[in-house]
């Protein structure tokens, strides 16, 4: 019956498409969407009860491309370790690649979902960890499949070269480096357009968000150690407490957005771990923390991190440190930018798809992510968002001055029908949208994609 009355409301939302225009005879009908979605959603399930970590996507990797090897896909697998890259050739035309992400996070699912992931492992440092895809991957893969089943039966609808590709490690911010690192453009063509999407409860399943111009931000991964003097708990005056260090030091790093960063730029510095200490009678001699960092300005992001070395250096020369603070930088990813005609282009094609009430202008978000990788060896890119909350939840969280859990949490669950068909809708209607003409057309028709600021 639920299932019944969110199917009405997708083909209700998808009856809207006014079909006015040449534009519009391109646009994805809802048989087409339903005529996948039930091998679509099977797949979802699977991929959600098994989800694999970054850069372990073997047997996820190998799912997505035995089914696009099925579907008439020229794929090539372990481009960068687990990545796929599988194209579909239809006469000339653009090249346009359309992308997801393999991994998955080592969260505990809390979900209570009949399907909900139950897997455990090791990961990279030998630890027991569970794995959920709590960012919502595993919809992004179905979704893509979906998609790719429908340009693969209507070639009379498009034509160019359509690249689909599978990421991995996108939660490490390691996977699109590694890709291009392994001769991603030298052993394919370079596309002239990559788009990507995203799911989250920041919107209602059904509906899909557009940003123009810069999307999120910058991010960077640090690894601080702290360096004190171990010693017996009931003797404090023999130790340096390194922990006591890093406890002043977070509080001191907290004081970098609100009182170093001018008023009304964007900076986030979260400390999201320490570990120190074996026993609560035992001053250790180290403490590790962990933390993240994001800006969405080159000059602020070289503020910020050089603050926090600053602040990470002092507190411990102001505690008698034998040694100073080792401060290693191991990830980081700049902002993704969408080209602001290529977004105003493709929101005509969505509100098209979708029905106009069902495309949201957004604004910039702070999570960050490894897309921009691609976009920065100069390939237009539009990366969108995809409503995945329940209507009824969101509105009640919205009353009770709550939020719906948001991704990377143990309990998102996006609301997957109507999420998945919708886009799968979305992507077939900006894949048919951009396949539409020739390269030269679609080059002139969108901006150059100016420098990440």
């Amino acid at each position: 019956m639920i299932r019944d009355m969110k199917l009405a409301r997708f083909l209700l939302v998808a009856s809207l498409v006014a079909s006015t225009s040449a534009q519009a005879r391109s646009e994805t009908s809802v048989k087409e969407v339903e005529a996948v979605y039930p091998d679509a959603y099977a797949l979802y399930l699977d991929l959600h009860q098994n989800p694999e970590l970054s850069s372990h996507e073997t047997q996820t990797a190998a799912k997505l491309a035995s089914r696009l090897r099925s579907l008439g896909y020229e794929v090539t697998e372990h481009i960068g370790g687990t990545g796929i890259v599988a194209i579909l050739k239809n006469g000339s035309g653009p090249t346009v690649m359309l992308r997801t992400e393999l991994d998955a996070l080592p969260v505990e699912e809390k979900t209570g979902l009949s399907y909900a992931s139950k897997v455990r492992t090791k990961d990279d440092a030998g630890h027991d960890v569970s794995v959920m895809h709590a960012c919502g991957h595993d919809l992004h893969m179905a979704a893509i499949v979906g998609t790719a089943t429908i340009m693969a039966h209507s070639k009379d609808s498009w034509h160019g070269t359509l690249m689909l590709i599978g990421q991995p490690a996108e939660e490490t911010i390691a996977g699109a480096k590694a890709m291009l690192d392994d001769g991603f453009l030298k052993k394919f063509p370079k596309p002239d357009v990559a788009v990507a999407m995203h799911v989250g409860n920041n919107l209602l399943a059904g509906q899909v968000g557009i940003v123009s111009g810069i999307y999120n931000t910058n991010a960077d991964s640090l690894r601080i150690t702290i360096y004190g003097k171990g010693g017996h708990g009931s003797a404090p005056h023999t130790a340096i407490d390194p922990i006591v260090i890093a406890a002043r030091t977070i509080l001191a790093l907290q004081t970098i957005a609100s009182r170093e960063v001018k008023p009304g730029d964007m900076a986030v510095v979260t400390v999201g771990y320490i570990h120190a200490g074996t026993k609560n009678n035992i001053i250790p001699d180290q403490a590790e923390m962990g933390v993240t960092v994001r800006t969405n300005k080159t000059e602020v992001r070289k503020q910020v991190l050089a603050a926090i070395a600053r602040i990470t250096k002092g507190e411990a020369e102001a505690a008698g440190a034998p040694r100073e603070p080792s401060i290693e930088h191991y990830e980081g990813t700049d902002l993704v930018y969408n080209d602001p005609a290529l977004a105003q282009r493709l929101r005509g094609t969505l509100e098209a798809a979708l029905g106009k009430s069902n495309v949201v202008m957004g604004e910039p978000i702070t999570a960050s992510e490894d897309f921009s990788y691609f976009v920065e060896q100069g390939i237009p890119g539009f990366y969108f968002s995809l409503g995945g909350a329940d209507p009824e939840k969101f509105a009640q969280a919205k009353a009770e001055g709550t939020r719906l859990p948001s991704n990377h949490s143990p309990l998102f669950a996006p609301d997957v029908d109507p999420a998945l068909h919708t886009g799968i809708a979305a992507e077939v209607a900006v894949l048919r949208n951009l396949l539409s003409g020739s390269a030269e057309e679609l080059h002139k028709s969108i901006a150059e994609v100016p420098a990440a600021q």
